[in-house]
């Protein structure tokens, strides 16, 4: 994609109405615009991170065996969920089943602010498990806390699940999913030894027992504000910090079948109520949260799972025939490649193209300029660590193929 023809309509001075990391740098980076207080109009740059997080999200659901579906627009479901369930399943040998969606959701949020992170509009995976015993649905239960690992992993992110009030939901068991942040909208108190969990693998076993893998990373100690007990607490090794709820999962067993009816033949005949739960992520609040995790002084660090494209291709001198052809040839390879290029073949100074590729935070920057090319070499530049090499445009092709999505 050339900048020439895409639109990224990026602010050089930050809005007075932003009060964070990740708003302001949504809004500069050109990423959302307002349209009211706490609803914003998605714009491409902003956009193409959000599918990218939506698509992680979907593909983790989908690993567990969880079923898509698309229910009408609402806070939550599960009262409509659970009679989409009674109408049409009837028998225990449908269970078990796990229906999700992905939606945006309105809630009249009274003070709208932190731009996506709590706003009036949101994207939202949500999804209801029903099964015929509660063993059944703790299973279901443990088999959504470990996709929600594997998901913010893939993100970039380190989430420490930690229990949590169930709230109107209801039930007994609940988790919430907390992404450390140095500006995050709660305190946290955690057991040191969470840095040192591995994640689940793309090889984990759905249908086994995941109970080892929950109780690895519940026997730690790990607790919001809210729920800190400083009794319970261990007295070495426990760190405070702060942290973005971005997950949350609730077991409440028949609070909702057994008034509305959702009940199965069992195999000897009889009539069973189903055990049921919830789960859900905050799809739009994690292009927040990423970058409340992920940025520095000059502007976001996207991770690559997640970054709108993967390269930012910089002309330094268009009027510049050999600049330009060689940036053009880079462009195609690259793309060839299997990468998502942002190509600034824009009249802007050099001064400016390096600020705005580190205010958007592509993974990669490749610069191209005359004095390179007479010596027969492009910089490649790693936005994370700030590292550049000097390489021949082919070695930089090489160097990041296999990185595209």
């Amino acid at each position: 994609m050339r900048l020439s023809r895409f639109f990224l309509p990026a602010m050089k001075e930050t809005p007075a109405e932003a009060q964070i990391a990740s708003h302001r740098l949504m809004l500069r980076a050109g990423m959302i615009r307002q349209a009211a207080a706490g609803i914003y109009s998605w714009l491409p740059l902003g956009l193409r991170v959000l599918r990218r997080i939506e698509a992680i999200v979907r593909e983790e659901q989908d690993r567990t065996g969880a079923l898509e579906i698309e229910m009408l627009f609402g806070p939550t479901h599960e009262e409509q969920v659970t009679d989409i369930f009674r109408q049409t399943i009837k028998s225990y040998r449908d269970l078990p089943k796990n229906l999700y969606q992905i939606q945006w959701k309105f809630r009249d949020e009274v003070r709208p602010r932190f731009g996506v992170m709590r706003g009036r509009e949101f994207l939202m995976k949500d999804n209801y498990s029903f099964d015929l015993d509660e063993a059944g649905a703790r299973h279901s239960y443990n088999k959504m806390f470990v996709a929600y690992l594997r998901t913010f992993a893939r993100m970039g992110l380190r989430a420490i699940p930690m229990r949590a009030d169930t709230g109107p939901i209801g039930g007994d068991l609940s988790h919430e999913f907390i992404v450390l942040a140095p500006t995050g909208e709660s305190a946290v108190y955690y057991d040191h030894g969470f840095e040192e969990i591995a994640i689940p693998g793309a090889d984990i076993d759905y249908d086994a027992d995941l109970q080892p893998v929950v109780d690895q990373w519940t026997r730690l100690y790990a607790a919001t504000d809210d729920m800190h007990d400083p009794d319970a607490a261990p007295r070495e090794g426990l760190v405070s910090g702060r942290g973005i709820e971005v997950g949350h999962i609730f077991f409440f067993g028949t609070k909702y079948s057994a008034p509305m009816g959702a009940v199965v033949q069992g195999p000897d005949g009889e009539t069973i109520t189903v055990q049921m739960g919830s789960y859900g992520i905050g799809v739009s609040r994690l292009v927040g949260a990423i970058i409340e995790a992920s940025h520095d002084a000059a502007g976001i660090v996207w991770p690559e799972s997640v970054a709108p494209f993967d390269v930012g291709l910089v002309n330094l001198r268009t009027d510049d025939a050999t600049c330009a052809a060689a940036a053009d040839t880079l462009h195609e390879q690259l793309e060839n490649a299997g990468l998502a290029v942002l190509h600034d073949d824009t009249g802007e100074r050099a001064g400016a193209k390096f600020a705005k590729m580190d205010l958007i935070g592509l993974p990669w920057q490749i610069m191209v300029g005359p004095r390179g090319l007479k010596a027969g070499v492009v910089e490649l530049k790693n936005r994370a660590s700030g590292v550049r090499e000097e390489l021949s445009p082919e070695a930089a092709v090489a160097r990041l193929a296999g990185r595209g999505r």
